[in-house]
């Protein structure tokens, strides 16, 4: 799950049935349940698809129950809760997911807080994990903090129908073809706004900030050295610039991203263009529901792929049963449970094995008029680079995202969007 903020920034909360129990509060770690049974808990945010492989576990495990704590915002809830669960030293879930835009704050400078899982046995699964995602699940000296469960790969997906509303091709190749850059993409947008459909071209511009910063090179907001260099850095300034362009063209519709509004717009068809890491897909139909199907497509995104999102599970110190904890995390995050949530929500696996098999190959999505998502995501995901984000990505990416919506709702102009996003980055970094 995933993921721009994911991580995968970002997502919406699974319909987990009854072997999930949903909160927006973590609830603290092992329990015991009334029969005597090992209750573990797993905090998650957004889609995982999990459901079914919860359930097999729970039929060949007996003795344990797993209840999920799963949020929908990455960045505005679960981040929060897990920074002040791990500070005090409870609250935490047995299994915490750990977002690629926060795995450096935690598993670099606050690696004690979790269990090496190389003491029961995950030091011989490297071969299941894409080498970079095996690197990044490591502490400072080489414990192995995290295993990993998807990435994000980008796709774009349109509104077919809103599309043709406004004259435009729908055909996926075709669309593709239309933005195979960025600046593309905005000439497209301008064509779609003048044939005045109603809808706006983009929900808001920060997904596609996020985008091209995921495209850009080795980092973002803060350079290997954990430098903060957001103010020089091209990846920054030119996702800034397309962001500003998009809100002189009225492309906007203006919606905060993950609110209830910005849920009705993918229901309703207020706006066209949504970049679609795989973990989105889920998010996209679990919203819109039966009155979107065949309403959504899913095209190349404009520019060089690129990775948006994808976490890793790892096993806090404050569990109680850290060796069941880390099974389950292993289970969890195996070539075939990465199929099953692959199966489940469209997960991208980070499992060599997982993105060579063809239920994920040959996979296509019947809600979005039958796309082959899984020849689109899988082709280029072994190519697919790392990107460093710095112990304090998540909060400089909030300030930059308060300050690109409140250019684009015109409460300040773009120059004074970018000096707040500055110096809202300079306090989040402690600079």
């Amino acid at each position: 799950m995933r993921t721009f903020e994911r991580r995968h920034w970002r997502v919406a909360a699974a319909a987990l049935g009854s072997v999930a129990l949903l909160s927006t509060a973590a609830c603290g770690g092992s329990d015991a349940a009334e029969d005597g049974k090992i209750t573990l808990t797993v905090d998650t945010f957004g889609v995982f698809g999990y459901d079914d492989l919860f359930k097999q576990y729970m039929e060949e495990n007996p003795n344990i129950v797993i209840k999920e704590n799963n949020v929908t915002d990455l960045n505005a809830d679960y981040v929060p809760q897990l920074q002040q669960n791990i500070a005090a030293g409870s609250g935490a879930g047995d299994i915490v997911a750990v977002e690629e835009g926060i795995v450096q704050q935690f598993y670099l400078s606050q690696g004690d807080n979790f269990v090496d899982l190389a003491e029961y046995g995950a030091a011989d699964l490297e071969e299941n994990f894409l080498p970079w995602k095996w690197e990044m699940g490591k502490g400072p000296n080489g414990e192995i903090l995290g295993l990993g469960t998807d990435i994000g790969g980008m796709s774009m997906c349109y509104n077919k129908t809103l599309f043709e509303d406004a004259g435009l091709p729908t055909d996926r190749e075709e669309v593709s073809a239309s933005w195979e850059t960025w600046e593309d993409f905005i000439e497209v947008g301008k064509e779609f706004q003048e044939a005045e459909t109603g809808a706006s071209f983009v929900s808001t511009v920060t997904p596609y900030f996020n985008s091209i910063n995921a495209q850009g090179g080795t980092h973002t907001f803060f350079d290997e050295q954990n430098n903060l260099v957001a103010d020089s850095n091209p990846v920054i300034l030119d996702s800034w610039d397309l962001a500003e362009r998009m809100v002189d063209e009225g492309l906007s519709a203006n919606l905060t991203m993950w609110s209830d509004e910005w849920n009705a717009g993918i229901q309703n068809n207020v706006f066209a263009t949504l970049p679609c890491p795989a973990w989105m897909l889920g998010h996209i139909e679990n919203t819109a529901g039966e009155s979107g199907r065949d309403q959504w497509d899913v095209a190349e995104v404009p520019g060089n792929g690129g990775n948006w999102g994808g976490s890793w599970l790892s096993v806090t110190t404050q569990s109680e049963h850290p060796e069941e904890a880390a099974d389950l995390a292993m289970f969890l995050t195996s070539p075939e449970g990465q199929i099953s949530a692959w199966n489940a929500a469209n997960t991208l696996p980070s499992s060599p094995q997982a993105l060579e098999d063809p239920a994920v190959t040959e996979f296509t999505r019947e809600y979005f008029n039958q796309a082959p998502v899984g020849e689109i995501y899988s082709k280029t995901a072994k190519e697919l680079e790392p990107v460093y984000y710095g112990v304090n990505n998540a909060q400089v990416s909030e300030e930059f995202r308060k300050a690109l919506e409140a250019m684009e709702q015109g409460q300040v102009s773009p120059d004074e969007a970018w000096e707040q996003a500055l110096s809202g980055a300079q306090r989040a970094s402690g600079e």
